[in-house]
């Protein structure tokens, strides 16, 4: 029996960086399983997820396809975006988002390390940010695990769209004294790729700023780890 097809689900970027990263990963993603992969967007690029599944035949007798929503957190691209788009299809269904997972707070802590970032510095944790409920409530799951594995402070602030930005996280991390006796204020990116977000990051006046999350292999592992969980359910 063929394995359901995987479309691998991202936001879409006009980044050309980070346009060419989600094909890297696809690319990572179909040496990993023995099954078809096919790349999708909720925004900015084409071919959306709708049409994507859409395109795909029906079958009458099992799954045709499972999307694995390449998103850190279930807001309103998961649970609306996605949802509708298998939401006529039996044959079809919607895997949950990377995150909350504790292995990219793995990723987070090395990505901390390689930017040289102090033991005693505070963290400003860094999504892009959303006004959904649900997402926000997988940034706060994401934000206590990270407390738990860093000694130092820990902030979030939102690269957009909502309240606390990071400017605003790190003033205040500074205006309470945080930054005293070599503690720095490092902003740790929560993003996936390059884009529009990390380079305002970038922008921000922190003493460090991490890299995005992917390449990572263990994002592949989470991405095989949904398409396989969603066909057992």
């Amino acid at each position: 029996m063929q394995a359901p097809i995987l479309i691998l689900c991202a936001h879409g970027t006009r980044d050309t960086d980070g346009q060419a990263l989600i094909e890297a990963v696809a690319t990572q993603v179909r040496a990993a399983i023995d099954a078809e992969v096919v790349v999708a967007y909720v925004d900015v690029q084409e071919p959306t997820v709708a049409d994507v599944v859409a395109s795909i035949p029906m079958n009458q007798s099992g799954m045709s396809a499972v999307v694995v929503p390449y998103l850190l957190a279930g807001g309103y691209h998961v649970h609306v975006d996605i949802a509708e788009a298998v939401a006529s299809r039996d044959d079809c269904i919607a895997a949950p988002a990377l995150g909350p997972d504790h292995r990219l707070i793995d990723i987070l802590l090395d990505r901390i390390r390689e930017a040289g970032v102090l033991a005693t510095a505070t963290l400003v944790l860094a999504p892009a940010g959303s006004s959904d409920p649900r997402s926000q409530s997988d940034t706060e799951l994401t934000l206590d695990w990270l407390r738990l594995r860093w000694d130092g402070p820990v902030r979030v602030g939102y690269a957009a769209g909502i309240e606390p930005t990071v400017a605003q996280a790190i003033r205040a991390a500074r205006d309470y004294g945080e930054d005293s006796d070599d503690g720095d204020v490092a902003v740790v990116s929560y993003l996936l790729s390059p884009g529009f977000f990390q380079n305002a990051l970038e922008r921000s006046d922190a003493d460090h700023v991490t890299a995005p999350l992917a390449p990572d292999a263990r994002l592949v592992e989470i991405v095989v780890e949904r398409y396989r969980a969603a066909q057992v359910v």
